[in-house]
């Protein structure tokens, strides 16, 4: 799965672009900023040409570097320390990667979640990071490791766990 997308936000400004980070802080005088990503895709969101919205202005990727753990970008147009500053905590979105053989986060969340004999659970409600294996929240709180999924269809995402784990609790 790819941790993209930590949500579609509800303060997207457009519900088809995802949420792939936030802006930190200026970097330096000349304009580059430090954004904090919350995606795994991070080469494919900061090439050289790629179009990010940044708050609610649409501005493309000039350069992008690594420095230690942190990634300094330039955005075309923001030439300065002052400029960049504008930019402080905005969030950062983008279009859906298509990539059939990975299942995004914005995928899942509002599915219906449906085991192996065929019991709907419940709608798929978040997407929990967790190191050993990301978990399937569900809108009663249970939680489900990606790792059973078997597939996902258009508005469903089929299971096959153990058994016990599905079993509500009271």
């Amino acid at each position: 799965m790819s941790r993209e997308s930590g949500s579609n936000s509800r303060t997207n400004p457009k519900p088809d672009l995802l949420e792939v980070g936030r802006i930190a802080k200026a970097h330096g005088l000349k304009g580059e900023v430090v954004v904090k990503f919350i995606t795994d895709r991070v080469e494919e969101r900061i090439a050289p040409g790629t179009e990010l919205v940044v708050g609610d202005t649409i501005r493309t990727v000039e350069s992008a570097r690594l420095a230690g753990e942190r990634w300094l970008v330039r955005f075309a147009g923001v030439a300065d320390r002052n400029q960049a500053e504008l930019l402080n905590s905005s969030r950062v979105y983008a279009e859906p990667i298509e990539d059939p053989d990975v299942i995004f986060v914005h995928e899942v969340v509002g599915c219906r979640l449906v085991d192996q004999f065929s019991v709907d659970h419940g709608e798929v409600t978040a997407v929990v990071a967790n190191p050993a294996s990301d978990l399937l929240e569900l809108g009663d709180g249970r939680l489900v490791p990606f790792a059973f999924i078997d597939r996902t269809e258009v508005d469903t995402v089929f299971v096959s766990v153990p058994p016990g784990l599905l079993d509500e609790t009271e």
